[in-house]
């Protein structure tokens, strides 16, 4: 199956590393033109060294704040399509959480998905051309993790975020789904789960046995992003080798 982005434009943020930087090139290599959005722009000027004539505006913003968010999000212009990428994790015990955890995590997981889909949203129904989201969440959201308490409230937040963009979107021919994956083989992943007395506990409950690849995470969006899937609407899918079927 053939996926193709010619003459659509998508707007990616967290694009700076991991996910989302994968992601911009696996885009541009379909053809599309790409906005990447990130808090860090050294991030972005050594992406766009990466991906050098190709159709990519970068723009470096922190979206845990509001207004800079649907300022970032107007800059990105008129897009067809969006990724919510841009996370953060704070981790901590249920008793050693702190007020400022938990509003860090909250703005910078959920808050940035609402006020950048907000200004996207709304061109979108200006040009009447309808689009698609792609909110990414985590296994977390479905599942208790110890020290997760307050990242498994903002994933579990954004599933739900995501369900409701999907109704009131839905009849504006605009698709909203949520991508789900289980812990993620990125370079700060490989470093933070090469410790088989860490890992070694989660990948038994993972049928599968491994943890997800980046490219794995990368083809499930791009593929929810195209017209291959445009019965797809309000969906949290899994990427997550069956941890969530235990």
């Amino acid at each position: 199956m053939e996926i193709s982005f010619a003459s659509k434009r998508v707007c990616v943020t967290g694009a700076g590393q991991g996910i989302g930087r994968a992601l911009v090139k696996k885009l541009l290599a379909c053809g599309a033109q790409v906005v990447a959005i990130s808090r860090t722009r050294s991030f972005l000027d050594s992406l766009q060294q990466e991906c050098a004539g190709c159709p990519l505006t970068v723009i470096s913003a922190d979206l845990s704040d509001w207004q800079t968010a649907q300022s970032a999000a107007c800059q990105a212009g008129d897009v067809d399509c969006l990724v919510n990428c841009a996370a953060t994790a704070i981790l901590n015990p249920f008793l050693d959480i702190q007020p400022e955890d938990f509003d860090r995590s909250f703005n910078a997981n959920v808050k940035s998905i609402i006020a950048v889909s907000q200004v996207v949203v709304e061109g979108m129904l200006k040009r009447q051309t309808g689009g698609a989201i792609v909110n990414i969440s985590s296994q977390a959201s479905q599942a208790a993790l110890a020290d997760h308490t307050v990242y498994c409230g903002t994933k579990g937040a954004v599933d739900m975020v995501t369900r409701v963009m999907a109704l009131e979107l839905g009849p504006c021919n605009i698709r909203v789904n949520a991508v789900n994956p289980t812990v993620v083989m990125t370079a700060m992943g490989r470093i933070g789960w090469s410790d088989p007395e860490k890992a070694g506990p989660m990948l038994t409950k993972i049928p599968l046995g491994r943890f997800a690849e980046v490219e794995e995470v990368v083809n499930t969006i791009v593929f929810l992003l195209s017209d291959q899937a445009s019965m797809i609407n309000g969906v949290t899918l899994p990427v997550d080798g069956g941890f969530l079927a235990t």
